[in-house]
Order: C-alpha cells, then structure tokens, then sequence
C-alpha cells in the first residue's frame, strides 16, 4: 500500500461506487477518480493501478476485503486480473449483471442522451436475458496467436495473448475444436484463429495471416437459421455471436416497428438482410424496402438471400455515402438502423430526420454511441418513446438495446 501520488503497480484500498460503461465500477483515491474492474458497488478492495491518465487513474481489485452479496467466484480461471478480458462480469451473480447493465444503459440515456430522470424512468429499463443460460453461448471466437504460435486472447486493454486451455462462454462445438495449445495444435504461421459454429450445424476454423485468410477445417460458406428464414452465408461474415440473438432482435423490431401493408422501409447497415426479410414480410410484395449495406460480404450474402424478396433493393454504398449523394432518397415510413459500435453519427440522424415519416428501429450495440445518437434527435423534435434491452453477451459488459424513435406529435 502507498501514500501519496500513486504509480502503475501500487496497490490502494478503495470503497468501489457505482457502475459505469466499460465493465468498471467508479471510485476516489485522494480524490482522483479511479476506474476500477473486477469490483462490485458498494465493496472495500485493495486494487493494483494498472493505468495512469490525466484526471484518472484505472486499476484492477486484486482483493476484496468487504465484499458484495452479488458477488460469486468467477468460473473460469482466467476471468481474474492480469489474464484474459473478454469477460468482465464473471463475478457477478448473473442475475445482478443484468441490473449492472440496465443501469449503464440508464446512466448513458440520462448523461449523453440528455433525457430527464423522469423520461428514463418513464422507459423502464430492464435487460432480457437470452435462452441458454451465462455460459457456452459464443459461436463465433476470435483467438489471438502469440510468438511461440499458441492461440489464446487477450489480456484486457493489451495486445498481450494469454493462452488458455478452453473458454467457458464458447459454444461446446467451438470448445471442442482442436484449436488451442493444451490440444497440442500450434500456428506458428498465423495471426489469428478464427472459429464459428453456426445454428445450422456448420463449424469452420480458419487461420488469418496478414491479409490472408485460409480455411483449415470445414466449410467457407456456413447457414444459420433465424426469423423463419435459412441464410447462407461466408464464415467470415457478420452475424450474432448468441444462438438466439438474431431472433431476439427481429422479434423486437418487428413489435416496436409493427410494419404495415404497403409502407415503405430502409434497412441501413443492413448485412445479410435480416431485418430487411423480417419488415418484407410485414409489408407485403408491392411495398419498396432499400438495404444499404457497406461490406461487400455483406452485400453479396444480401443478395444471395434475398433473391426470394424482388421487390428489395441492395445498395452497396456507406450509408453516410448513400444518403448525402442521394441513392436512397425519402420519403420513406419506416427505418431499421443498426450501426456499428461507433453508432450512426450526427449527419446520419439529421438526414433520417428529415426523410422519415413513422418511425425508426435503432438496434445499439453500445449505449453510449445510442445514447448520443438520441440526443441528436431529441434535438429535432423526436423522441425516444420504447426501449428493449437484452443481454447478448452473458458474463460481459456488453448489452444490445433496441429503441423506437418518433417524430414531434
């Protein structure tokens, strides 16, 4: 333990406050604000300082001297300080994850998004857990390769691999692949390993080396199988890591959207066409839905899958590019927009905005790129009048929201 100004390394004791976005919870020492992971609100801990930033200080709990009732052991062992950082919920009891996230999501609308106490109160934020329970949903695992050519992942905020033997929230079809070091495999000619293990049966492996990508085991092109639809499409395509997230999502845009005969319908970031197939079978044959997708693997799966839809029409274009050179012009009744993590940004919101006429879907893998995007908005008039969230991805910090935006009355 230290006194005075710490270093990286020195250990302090700390009284842990509330969650914040990123897998951490806030606390002081000497009144700096301190980043702490592997902690629980409420808890006394001695933490390692693990980053030094002006104004703040980051850090891991490497022992907790008062601790939680929400805390539990982490079930994988390297789901601890200075190992692997794909997981920073493990000691959580699943039950209170959700609670930690639903109150990210409400701490993110209410500082970013600029909505009221009352208005977040008003959406009544809860997260949804998936079927499946907190472990072995992950199809899809991306495995580091260190020098001595063994697969792993990475320790938290680091390039650094830390080989492990197996990983609890892989789906048991990945965890059995022959992949890692304890399976005596090396790969001593790539970069990362890639897994996938789709709904429709199909597991793949495939080595990546600098621009190259080679399949080492099982088919290129694998099905997965979500909103009464069979999608066929390359392994190294986007899709949801949970078995049942596809579904999930669809459900809740189709409910928060509820799409009407004859309206007509972007998807933008569209991929494969998920959503696109989802609001075409609410619309009918004769309504005009656009799908703009960037990712050329995303295009050629769109157009693949949804040959069966005529009446879509792909775009293969940014969609920022698309909507400022006018290959998709408005108006249009209804939008599914699901961004990247970075979110839709400020140019994108104002020009749905003005194209828009009933409603957009905003599918958010980040609440505070969500949140931000709703702030801009807001300042249009719209309003954020229903929320779902729903835990994706158990056992992390991560959550997925879906929000219905709508016009000024």
């Amino acid at each position: 333990m230290v006194a005075g100004e710490p270093v990286e390394g020195d250990r302090v004791e700390l009284v842990v406050g509330a969650v914040a976005h990123g897998g951490h919870c806030v606390a002081r020492h000497d009144g700096q604000v301190v980043f702490v992971r592997h902690a629980l609100p409420g808890e006394r801990v001695v933490a390692e300082i693990t980053e030094l930033h002006r104004g703040y200080l980051r850090a891991d709990a490497v022992s907790v001297l008062d601790p939680a009732p929400d805390r539990v052991a982490p079930p994988c062992p390297y789901a601890r300080p200075q190992l692997c950082g794909g997981c920073d919920l493990q000691h959580v009891a699943p039950a209170a994850q959700l609670v930690w996230k639903a109150d990210v999501v409400r701490e993110q609308l209410h500082r970013l998004g600029g909505l009221t106490p009352d208005e977040v109160a008003d959406l009544g934020v809860t997260v949804e857990a998936l079927p499946g329970g907190p472990l072995g949903w992950r199809t899809r695992v991306r495995y580091a390769v260190d020098a001595a050519g063994r697969a792993g992942l990475l320790r938290h905020r680091t390039h650094q691999v830390v080989p492990v033997d197996r990983c609890l929230i892989a789906h048991p079809a990945v965890r059995e692949l022959p992949v890692l070091a304890a399976a005596g495999r090396r790969w001593p000619a790539a970069d990362v390993v890639e897994t996938v293990a789709s709904s429709g049966g199909d597991v793949t492996v495939r080595a990546l080396a600098g621009d190259t990508a080679t399949v080492v085991d099982g088919p290129a092109t694998v099905t997965e199988r979500a909103a009464g639809r069979d999608w066929r499409l390359p392994a190294e395509a986007f899709w949801q890591v949970h078995p049942a997230a596809a579904d999930a999502l669809v459900g809740a845009v189709v409910d928060l959207l509820d799409p009407r005969p004859g309206e007509s319908a972007w998807d933008l970031y569209g991929g494969a066409g998920l959503f696109a197939a989802a609001v075409a079978g609410r619309v009918g044959p004769a309504a005009r839905i656009t799908l703009v997708e960037a990712a050329p693997v995303g295009v050629a799966a769109a157009r693949d899958n949804l040959r069966d839809l005529p009446r879509v029409e792909i775009v293969a274009a940014r969609v920022e590019t698309a909507l400022a050179r006018r290959r998709i012009t408005g108006p249009v009744d209804l939008v599914v927009l699901d961004p990247p993590r970075a979110g839709a940004g400020a140019g994108v919101v104002r020009a749905l905005v003005g194209a828009t006429r009933r409603a957009v879907a905003y599918v958010a893998c980040d609440p505070a790129a969500f949140a931000r995007d709703v702030a801009t908005f807001r300042s249009a008039g719209w309003r954020l009048a229903e929320l779902r969230a729903f835990d994706l991805f158990p056992m992390t910090q991560h959550v997925e929201c879906v929000g219905l935006l709508l016009p000024p009355r």
